[in-house]
């Protein structure tokens, strides 16, 4: 079921996509209402599950890590509720989705350094289950999505 959002949620969810740590007053100054009106409807927001959490963008190569790897995952389907369990378990897998297409699986990895790729992603091909990888690695990030798209804004408005 579709939320039904009213022009003061849209300000709000795109403030917060701009930075988590907005203040509900600063958001209250530009929707004219009251901070306290504010904080209401991020809880409405977070009640009707249109917003799942607030969280830190971490910047993993200032953390010292190499850029994301992806790991397409082809996946025998019988074993996959076994096989996504191993795979959230793993410390470096830090997103997994289910997909369509040739590839069932697909997950983020955050290593130290290419070597630890290469022996992480040869540990991951001996899992039961596991059919094929194919492995993309990320050269630089060129836009990050944490934004709602305009055109989605304007249809509601």
């Amino acid at each position: 079921m579709q939320a039904s959002l009213d022009k003061i949620d849209l300000i709000i969810i795109k403030n917060l996509l701009e930075d988590g740590r907005a203040s509900f007053s600063s958001i209250a100054k530009e929707t004219k209402l009251t901070d306290v009106a504010i904080k209401k409807r991020v809880e409405s927001l977070r009640r009707r599950g249109v917003i799942s959490k607030i969280s830190a963008n971490l910047n993993y190569k200032v953390l010292g890590f190499e850029n994301p790897i992806y790991v397409q995952i082809r996946s025998e389907i019988g074993k996959n509720k076994d096989l996504i369990k191993r795979l959230g378990s793993f410390d470096y897998v830090v997103e997994l989705y289910q997909v369509l297409g040739e590839y069932n699986l697909l997950a983020k990895l955050i290593v130290n350094d290419l070597d630890s790729a290469e022996k992480l992603i040869g540990k991951l091909g001996l899992i039961d289950g596991i059919l094929d990888l194919k492995t993309l690695v990320v050269l630089s990030e060129l836009k990050q999505g944490n934004v709602m798209p305009s055109t989605a804004l304007q249809k509601r408005l």
